[in-house]
């Protein structure tokens, strides 16, 4: 994979270039979603929606991308994001008078994985042995057609 020279500049939040060039969708778990004084490449400091995501760089969230994490999640409440996936992807969008990568969110949940044999066994005793709720299970496998 080849080096944006986004990259070099090691910037604190996650963009479009973390990504490119793949045909795939980042999928991530949103840690935490709140406001935060952020400083731009101009040096001023601005007040921004950020999400916290478990092992990335965190997000600066626009109206768009909250709008789509809404959907994706069925809820607006930014509380209830927390411990959810999303798929993250590159699209080419208009601002500032030219065409450019941007990062989004799909507005539907990612797919999640079905469980394998042995990764389901240890799911029932987990859930056995009160360790976690089908609830939480069912945020990282996709339990469709499985009892527990």
């Amino acid at each position: 994979m080849k080096t944006h020279w986004k990259k070099l500049n090691n910037p604190n939040y996650l963009g479009a270039y973390e990504i490119m060039g793949t045909d795939k969708d980042l999928i991530v778990t949103i840690k935490s979603v709140a406001k935060e004084l952020v400083k731009g490449t101009d040096g001023k400091e601005e007040e921004r929606t950020v999400a916290k995501i478990v092992d990335q760089k965190p997000m600066i969230l626009n109206a768009t991308n909250c709008k789509a994490i809404t959907k994706a999640l069925n809820t607006p409440f930014i509380e209830e994001w927390a411990n959810n996936k999303v798929s993250l992807y590159v699209a080419k969008i208009k601002a500032f008078g030219e065409m450019v990568d941007a990062l989004r969110i799909r507005p539907e949940p990612p797919e999640l994985p079905k469980p394998n044999a042995t990764q389901l066994e240890a799911i029932k005793e987990a859930i056995a042995a009160n360790q976690y709720t089908k609830q939480q299970i069912e945020k990282k496998y996709n339990l469709d057609d499985i009892e527990l």
